[in-house]
């Protein structure tokens, strides 16, 4: 049993079970009430099984009838969604797309991105939040969410884009000081500014061309909740701390921000594109994101 011809019947079947009549089966599918039944029956004869119970008042399906209806309904939903990824496939990006990004990554990268994206295709719009806190993107109707770090929704669909270094850095003003430092153990010494989005903002792992391996526990000075409030006040002073490097690669080349202990590092990240779980993507989140993994890729701070 194969072929277009009982996918027909299938949803002639389905249809009838779902409006309770032969009748509104038909007005439903647009065709005369004789198709519906004919090709009923014929599903009937072939399986030598009752599908429906028929009444002068209603039609409603046999034990057997409503197994053979939830498979329908699986089957009819796989043939639509197949349908809609040929026709999404073929498509243009078009309509409002929404996304959610960290605000430092998302100024650096993300929107250069969006204002690329447009001019690409203007057919599109985007509504994008820029924020270091984690959104729900099924409450806020997000398509994609851009995360930089550590993935830690294990029922999102992800897709990894790049990475990223964390380095330690301190302003010019403790150059004299920081030059001195040969050790991790030695940054205890200056104040430091922790940036409270991250899990362990004040606990740090620092290794040497992978062989040696430190663990310095900070003391902090200044508390800030986000990424680039946290650079600012490095830049203006208030000591050191640790920043991803497509956040500072530009104060490092003009010499606004020193890298400490550079012979030493710290674990790099991940920059992932993060999706809810559907079946297939529309064209305009699927230009997006290669869009954006191409600027990811060109996204290097300093060695």
């Amino acid at each position: 049993m194969a072929g277009w011809g009982n996918l027909k019947r299938i949803a002639y079947f389905a249809a009838v079970v779902e409006t309770g009549s032969f009748t509104a089966a038909a007005e439903r599918l647009g065709i005369t009430k004789a198709v519906v039944s004919q090709q009923v029956a014929r599903l009937e004869a072939e399986f030598r099984t009752a599908l429906l119970f028929r009444t002068t008042r209603k039609v409603r399906p046999t034990e057997a009838g409503q197994a053979f209806y939830q498979r329908c309904v699986l089957i009819l939903r796989e043939t639509e969604d197949a349908f809609g990824e040929l026709a999404e496939a073929a498509g243009e990006p078009s309509g409002l797309l929404r996304l959610t990004a960290p605000l430092d990554y998302g100024i650096g990268v993300v929107v250069p991105a969006i204002a690329d994206f447009m001019q690409r295709y203007p057919q599109c719009k985007v509504d994008a939040v820029l924020s270091d806190q984690t959104l729900d993107m099924m409450a806020r109707n997000i398509e994609l969410a851009v995360r930089v770090g550590w993935l830690t929704d294990s029922h999102l669909q992800a897709r990894r884009i790049g990475t990223f270094r964390q380095l330690l850095v301190a302003p010019p003003q403790l150059r004299a000081r920081v030059e001195r430092m040969q050790v991790p153990e030695d940054i205890s010494q200056l104040p430091f500014v922790a940036n409270t989005v991250l899990r362990e903002p004040l606990r740090w792992h620092f290794s040497l061309n992978e062989l040696e391996q430190r663990e310095v526990n900070l003391q902090v000075s200044l508390s800030l909740d986000a990424t680039l409030p946290v650079r600012e006040a490095v830049l203006l002073g208030a000591g050191l701390s640790v920043l991803p490097d497509y956040a500072i690669a530009d104060d490092l080349a003009a010499g606004r921000l020193i890298h400490v202990l550079p012979r030493w590092s710290l674990p790099s990240g991940s920059i992932h594109v993060v999706f809810p779980t559907a079946r297939f993507r529309p064209p305009k989140v699927r230009a997006f994101v290669e869009l954006l993994a191409q600027r990811a890729s060109g996204e290097r701070g300093p060695g």
